[in-house]
């Protein structure tokens, strides 16, 4: 894969046989080629391959779906992983904020139903 683009999905197999460093370097090439100004480039370049990644798990995960589903309620897909990327970036703030604990529940539940509960309309009222 020589370039990124959001508005195309990256072919699965070839995403998943990429180092995670040239996947972010990718996406960062594509935000200063399209001279989108970010105050982190690298930790927004983070989010879309996190993103990216899950979405090449296919139906594992119910990212993919959900960018479907803001795609099909309006987004495009740079759009749509713009907002799943707030929720992710919410989930992981949240991690990292709570307490450690021991429990044996999964931690990425809760990302998960944001998913499912999340909606082109909601995220473009977000700002």
């Amino acid at each position: 894969m020589q370039r990124y683009n959001p508005l195309q999905a990256p072919d699965p197999k070839e995403w998943s046989a990429m180092d995670e460093q040239e996947r972010i370097n990718l996406i960062e090439q594509y935000h200063r080629r399209a001279g989108i100004r970010l105050p982190n480039v690298t930790v927004h370049a983070v989010i879309h391959a996190v993103i990216e990644t899950q979405i090449a798990l296919g139906d594992e995960l119910p990212v993919r779906r959900t960018l479907q589903r803001l795609m099909s309620e309006g987004l495009d897909r740079h759009d749509a992983l713009h907002a799943i990327g707030s929720v992710l970036a919410g989930h992981m703030h949240d991690l990292l904020s709570r307490p450690k604990t021991t429990s044996k529940a999964d931690p990425n539940e809760p990302y998960y139903a944001a998913l499912e509960r999340l909606t082109a309309e909601e995220w473009l009222q977000s700002g």
